[in-house]
């Protein structure tokens, strides 16, 4: 398939998905995100090992939600509007194997929301994130306001939320928003080395692992904890099990499937 408004590009098993929109700093229109959720139906049936978000040009990632729509549409339209939103954040949050925000530039509003919604978070030192909603009258709609707090805790959340502020890449590496800050100029070939080693991980136990943490943030302690249990145990078996164990035995590296 192909889109006019993003790209979905493939090294071995790892697919890459690029906001392809940098006349307009990569921002969301309804055309775009329809394409984002076609891009993630594809990915993960050709079996993506992990999953790459990124932005066109060299000054953003994705600078929201495209502003010149949202200004004239209604209750109802923002509330479809919102959902999808939602659907795709869960998406990223919820794919079947380790998804990587490469934030090369401005990441705000929904853009910053979907970084949040990746495992991981790769900055540019050029980076600029925020949740900057509140000074066009409005608030984070696609899941901002729950998964900012879940990550750098309540107040500090508040503060980014009900301020706007937006932070540099420091200062999100030292809040906990981003794993780790590199050079603007090597961001793609790190993302590129941290998306490969991640695929030549296990497929499967990757997946449950990735499964039981999400479970850690929405089920009682207990149900956490069985539900670890029980991914962990079904593992047991498996050709990327034994081959796992063999090769730490064996003293030489494992080939999974």
């Amino acid at each position: 398939m192909s889109w006019d408004t993003i790209r979905l590009d493939w090294d071995d098993d790892v697919a890459t998905i690029t906001i392809d929109r940098p006349d307009r700093m990569n921002s969301l229109n309804t055309d775009t995100l329809d394409a984002i959720e076609d891009a993630l139906d594809e990915a993960e049936a050709q079996g993506a090992r992990v999953l790459v978000l990124t932005g066109a040009g060299d000054k953003s990632f994705i600078a929201g939600a495209d502003i010149s729509y949202m200004k004239d549409i209604g209750t109802l339209e923002a509330q479809a509007y919102a959902e999808q939103g939602h659907r795709i954040a869960s998406r990223l949050e919820e794919f079947p194997a380790p998804t990587i925000a490469a934030i090369n530039g401005y990441a705000f509003g929904g853009g910053m929301e979907f970084a949040l919604a990746c495992d991981l978070r790769v900055a540019s030192e050029r980076a600029l994130l925020g949740q900057t909603e509140i000074d066009l009258g409005i608030m984070p709609g696609w899941g901002g306001s729950i998964r900012l707090p879940a990550l750098v805790g309540d107040e500090l959340a508040r503060r980014l939320i009900f301020f706007g502020e937006r932070v540099d890449a420091t200062d999100a590496h030292e809040y906990g928003i981003v794993g780790e800050v590199v050079a603007h100029d090597q961001l793609d070939a790190h993302v590129e080395e941290l998306a490969a080693d991640l695929a030549a991980k296990p497929r499967h136990a990757l997946a449950a692992a990735k499964a039981a943490i999400n479970m850690s943030h929405d089920a009682p302690r207990d149900a956490a904890l069985d539900f670890e249990a029980r991914v962990w145990s079904g593992l047991f078996g498996t050709h990327d099990q034994r081959e796992g164990m063999d090769a730490f035995l064996d003293k030489r590296d494992p080939e999974f499937e």
